[in-house]
């Protein structure tokens, strides 16, 4: 490609809306251009790098025995509410009317409108297991859309859905789309995790992310030092405690004025705060809950909401702890509020009634249910109790112990191999295993062998393809610009002339290379615009392109080429041959 026939537009200027570096380099390097918010045009330089990345996804996918179709974008309200989404969905789903009244959306993923389309022509076992997927634009109305491409409103993905006849035979391709996600992503050229993930609205009983590691990915995870385990911070789990030790104090009710967290009491007592018992009440279905954690650690809201009856829970109000406790928050404890350490039979009795009537349950994390000698809040505003353990005359038992809290840093990993360390990442591909949710709403059946109606299973892949040009550049670059892996490089060689106007030999240099690096098969441009070196160079920066070969009449005079990696230190001299051009791309 000859840049003077390429549209490249560069500036200096940081646009002031962009607020991580991908945004910044492309929007400086002329990759896309703001129309709206969370909208934006690719110009040809970004169509370049997007268009790679879509056919390394593709030719995976066709490798892996996927077949390609295309879904329109836009989704007849009918299906998603035969599914259940239509409501589930929220603002993110822009919603259309039709000039006869009926309701579209605009699709953010394609569940509904894959089960419609298969089922109308699959009736027989003899025609699963298929996998469908497609290369789409998708649109979410994003509340605040930022970061430019990585969460815009509007963007392109890659989702894949797979239909089969039982559990097995989806644990099988869900094997093979999470083998073709990994070569997609060592092919980009990317430092990236596989961790376990959280299903979300997508649903399903299983599922992965697969992370591009950046110090500015929105996503926390977990990944153990020494060892193989990798998750969402949000779905890992953390490892079981042994039983209580036995008590050796007697629960002492002492005074903390003005003293609520546990960071604050822990201080004002002289004790360890991973001796505090941390408990925060919570509603759900008409009930009252207390979730108990170590004083050092934090509740898992997604651990908790996979608890039975705690899907839609909502932390109480102050209104409410005092209605049930007879407390003020921050002194909240699974305890009798009793002005002595001794409760009165009428108040163990009218305690022990709210226990039997539901009204009040414990659950208790793994950790805080081996707590022993802990310190609580005495449901009394200024007071907690030293010495607490569980069974006390005045205290409850938890009714489920469970994992529910976060993991942190220095944990063990749950497979008990190493330790966790925290890594942030983008999210540029998510594998599931939907089960039954979609094919099942949906009324989608085929026939067994028996000749008897069967519910498919279903699988679901996606891949964040313009997400993942910003994810590339956010973890490669440098404070001149974007460092492209050869892969997905707009070029992977840029020809540099150096007073070409003046000198003929530099001019049939460099033409005679640019058409050898051509005919190679090689992704050259030739930057044939005219410009000074320094602009020609930092524009090459910039841009991004990995390669760079500069020739001008003082290399030509000792029969070299000046060359330089985007990555490299410095430049270097080689002899001024194809061959030795083509020695520094290997």
């Amino acid at each position: 490609m000859r840049l003077s026939r390429f549209p490249i537009h560069t500036t200096k200027e940081t646009p002031a809306d962009a607020q991580v570096i991908s945004h910044q380099l492309m929007q400086r390097a002329g990759y896309i251009r703001k129309l709206g918010a969370g909208l934006y045009t690719w110009m040809p330089i970004g169509k370049r790098v997007l268009a790679k990345v879509e056919n390394i996804v593709r030719e995976e996918m066709n490798n892996a025995g996927a077949v390609e179709c295309f879904m329109p974008s836009i989704q007849p309200s009918e299906l998603w509410q035969q599914s259940g989404r239509w409501d589930v969905m929220g603002g993110e789903l822009l919603r259309l009317k039709d000039r006869h009244g009926a309701e579209f959306c605009y699709g953010p993923t394609h569940e509904e409108v894959i089960v419609h389309t298969v089922m109308q022509d699959t009736r027989s076992y003899k025609q699963l297991p298929v996998n469908y997927y497609q290369i789409q634009t998708k649109f979410r109305d994003e509340r605040r859309p930022r970061f430019g491409v990585m969460r815009a409103r509007e963007f392109i993905m890659k989702d894949a859905y797979s239909f089969h006849m039982d559990a097995e035979s989806l644990e099988t391709e869900y094997q093979n789309m999470r083998a073709a996600y990994i070569r997609i992503f060592t092919r980009l050229g990317v430092d990236f995790r596989c961790v376990k993930a959280d299903s979300g609205n997508i649903g399903g009983a299983k599922s992965e992310e697969f992370h591009v590691l950046a110090g500015s990915g929105e996503d926390l995870l977990a990944v153990a030092e020494g060892g193989t385990y990798a998750a969402n911070v949000e779905a890992a789990e953390t490892l079981p405690c042994g039983a209580a030790a036995a008590a050796t104090q007697t629960a002492t009710r002492v005074e903390t004025p003005g003293k609520k967290s546990c960071a604050d009491v822990a201080g004002f007592l002289g004790a360890d705060i991973k001796q505090m018992l941390k408990c925060i009440a919570v509603i759900a279905e008409g009930k009252f809950y207390l979730l108990a954690v170590r004083g050092d650690r934090e509740v898992n809201e997604v651990k908790v909401r996979k608890l039975a009856g705690l899907k839609d829970y909502v932390l109480a109000t102050e209104t409410e702890i005092v209605k049930t406790l007879g407390s003020r928050p921050g002194f909240i404890g699974p305890v009798l509020h009793a002005g002595e350490t001794t409760a009165s039979a009428a108040d163990i009795e009218a305690f022990n009634a709210l226990i039997a009537s539901n009204s009040i349950t414990v659950i208790a994390d793994h950790e805080a249910a081996a707590l022993s000698d802990f310190i609580c809040g005495a449901n009394e505003k200024g007071m907690h109790y030293t010495g607490m353990n569980w069974g006390d005359a005045i205290a409850l038992k938890p009714a489920v112990v469970a994992d529910i809290r976060m993991i942190a840093e220095g944990d063990p990993s749950p497979d008990g191999v190493g330790t966790i360390k925290f890594y942030r990442g983008i999210e540029g591909g998510h594998v599931f295993q939907l089960g039954q949710k979609y094919s099942k709403a949906m009324g989608f059946t085929v026939l067994n062998e028996q000749g008897q109606a069967t519910t498919p299973e279903m699988g679901c892949y996606g891949v964040g393809v313009s997400r993942l040009v910003a994810a590339v550049i956010e973890q490669s670059h440098d404070a001149n610009g974007i460092c492209w892996p050869d892969a997905i490089a707009p070029w992977r060689v840029l020809v540099c002339p150096i007073g070409a106007d003046k000198s003929p030999a530099v001019k049939e240099a460099s033409e005679r290379l640019y058409a050898e690096l051509i005919a190679a098969g090689i992704e050259a441009a030739i930057d044939d615009r005219g410009q000074r070196p320094g602009s020609m160079f930092a524009d090459a920066d910039l841009i991004g392109i990995p390669h760079r070969v500069v020739i001008g009449d003082k290399g030509l005079a000792t029969q070299q080429f000046e060359y330089k990696h985007r990555k490299g230190a410095a430049a270097e001299m080689i002899a001024a041959t194809l061959e030795a051009v083509l020695a520094k791309l290997d």
